[in-house]
């Protein structure tokens, strides 16, 4: 049956008459809403109702809730398919939270860099942690396993009972191998895998598409356009009622084995070391979990009042306000993109409705995009050439590449941003925007890696958006190609260079006029800031001990490509004329006005981290 088709709810005989129970409803939710509404911060606990299960003629068995990235308890399709399970058996099912920390995902990936890093980690473990303190507090409880799901899963099975497994459905491979490797372990078990959807804000089987997408645009705007007129949101699910999902048995809770550390999951002291102490510089200290998620919506939304300022703002680049910053709990599933839109619309009725709250919902369909795209293109999304196919030759692994991974690329901006990205695993998406373009479009250097880069150092990665918005970055969509003017949009945004000179403090005392182009200050002047622009190689050395050092600038590629025959310069016309319309390096002039053009939707191609 359908968890999301409202079900009647069967009262049993011993209940008290029917409009009896209507008339105490009635006074209890006048009475309820009359104290909720004495606050003048609406609480978004407030909304934690028990809604009608459905009933299944059921009896006995077990179902196992392997929770991934949907570490959360709100508006959660297992959680609400689990408690229908359990309420419609009598009591007589049981019902097992699992998490699974499989090895492959904090490996080594095929490019390099980890798939994990350990700031994330550090943020998935408070994230399970979280979920597993809320379910205790509804009667349940999680069993942690470290492990690959296909040899978990099958020990909490016994034999001659009927077990489901459920879980969310994914969209990309090496998810979509883990599920198929779990449906063959428990198969002769006789177990089955029953997968449901829910990481999106639109449900995909009410996208006003055919079924695999086949006629779905790879272009965002179409898509968006299409969602709002066809779609709707779906209600959330609602909290779990206390018991509703019955108590874990005995005989699974002694093969909990908690919470693993970071150094059992691979990272060394030096990194956990550092992982425990927060860098004072980032924008916010990041906790995970739903209960931090959740105080983040109430922080950013109702008791700042920042979301009617949302559009105005979100292009900042220092403090933990300018945008929603809700990007890392949606990407490990601690909050979802469905209770926030209704926190929207809640705002949008009690505060006001204006062009910033209709902004964010527009995020919350970009992730969608990319999520759909996926799933429409499958491992194209992956390939060096993209959905587009297109056979451009790519700069590996070198010198350029980890100027740019250190912070150490010469280009003030970029430095940055990637030094941000380290040391706190976030990254404005005006950053992203900018050190994307900068790999691929300057320094020709495969799009892949930047990615790759990227997945194990964001805490809010998600493999859809971040792969996805990587492939445009690097002009694979099919589309338009962008490519950013890294000094113009430093000047732009970062008007007194007082981000620069936050991550790059060789720059500290270097002024305005400079700060953005340091490259150009004279030896005089490089005396007077204490700061001396030198080659990369003598900045690898540190030979000049007395003062500070910042690299010239990397040295950058014709931004044209070698095709795969060899011949330079072959560059279709379309490219060429894009990349001449948005670079012209020798022209740009600092007139000190800022360029934010509300019209523009080339700033917006990788906005879905919010």
């Amino acid at each position: 049956e359908d968890p999301l088709k409202p079900q009647p709810l069967k009262l049993p005989a011993l209940y008290p008459s029917l409009p009896f129970l209507l008339l105490l409803l009635s006074l209890f939710s006048s009475s309820f809403a009359a104290f909720v509404g004495s606050f003048n911060l609406p609480s978004i606990q407030a909304r934690q109702v028990n809604k009608p299960l459905t009933s299944l003629k059921m009896s006995g068995g077990r179902v196992v809730l392997w929770f991934r990235n949907d570490l959360r308890l709100t508006d959660n399709v297992l959680i609400a398919e689990a408690s229908k399970r359990f309420l419609a058996s009598n009591s007589a099912l049981s019902v097992l939270p699992v998490y699974c920390f499989d090895p492959r995902f904090f490996a080594q990936s095929q490019y390099g860099p980890r798939k994990t890093g350990v700031l994330r980690a550090k943020f998935l473990l408070e994230s399970v942690a979280d979920l597993k303190k809320r379910l205790q507090g509804v009667g349940s409880d999680l069993l942690v396993l470290s492990g690959k799901p296909e040899v978990i899963i099958p020990r909490l099975m016994q034999s001659g009972e009927d077990t489901t497994v459920l879980a969310q459905e994914e969209v990309t491979d090496e998810e979509l191998r883990v599920d198929r490797a779990v449906k063959r372990a428990i198969a002769p078990l006789g177990g089955k895998l029953h997968l449901l959807w829910g990481h999106t804000l639109f449900h995909r089987d009410d996208l006003p598409y055919r079924q695999g997408l086949t006629d779905m645009p790879d272009v965002f705007t179409p898509f968006k356009e299409a969602c709002e007129r066809k779609s709707k949101v779906r209600k959330c699910f609602p909290y779990p009622v206390k018991g509703n999902l019955g108590v874990v048995p005995e005989d699974a809770k002694k093969l909990d084995e908690g919470l693993p550390s970071l150094e059992s999951l691979g990272f060394s002291a030096q990194e956990v070391e550092g992982a425990a102490k927060p860098d004072p510089r980032s924008v916010l200290q990041f906790v995970g979990g739903e209960s931090a998620g959740l105080d983040r919506i109430q922080h950013y939304i109702w008791k700042q009042d920042c979301l009617k300022d949302y559009f105005e703002t979100r292009n900042g680049m220092i403090g933990a306000d300018y945008s929603s910053k809700f990007s890392a709990w949606l990407a490990h599933g601690c909050i979802s993109p469905r209770f926030i839109y209704e926190e929207v619309q809640r705002y949008e009725s009690q505060r006001v409705k204006n062009k910033s709250t209709y902004w964010l919902i527009f995020e919350l369909i970009w992730r969608d995009f990319f999520r759909y795209i996926c799933m429409k293109h499958g491992n194209e999304v992956f390939k060096i050439g993209g959905i587009a196919h297109r056979s451009w030759k790519w700069e590996g692994e070198g010198e350029a590449f980890q100027r740019w991974v250190d912070g150490e690329t010469g280009q003030p901006l970029v430095d940055a941003n990637m030094r941000e990205l380290k040391y706190t695993g976030f990254m404005s998406n005006r950053g992203r925007q900018n050190v994307a373009s900068f790999l691929t479009q300057n320094l020709n250097v495969d799009w892949r890696l930047g990615a790759a880069y990227f997945e194990e150092t964001l805490l809010d990665h998600d493999v859809t958006a971040n792969w996805g918005n990587w492939m445009f970055a690097a002009g694979l969509s099919g589309g338009r190609i962008n490519k950013f003017n890294i000094l113009k949009q430093s000047k732009d945004y970062d008007e007194d260079g007082e981000y620069c000179r936050l991550w790059c403090p060789e720059l500290r005392n270097v002024p305005v006029v400079k700060v953005h182009s340091p490259w150009q200050m004279s030896e005089k002047e490089q005396l007077d800031c204490n700061v001396k622009i030198v080659s990369y190689s003598e900045l690898r050395d540190k030979m000049s001990a007395n003062v500070q050092l910042y690299p010239k600038p990397v040295s950058e590629k014709n931004p044209g490509r070698y095709f795969d025959d060899g011949q330079p310069g072959r560059v279709p016309s379309r490219r060429q004329a894009e990349v001449g319309k948005r670079w012209d390096k020798t022209a740009d002039r600092w007139m000190g006005k800022k360029n934010r053009s509300s019209n523009s939707k080339r700033q917006d191609y990788m906005d879905s981290h919010m």
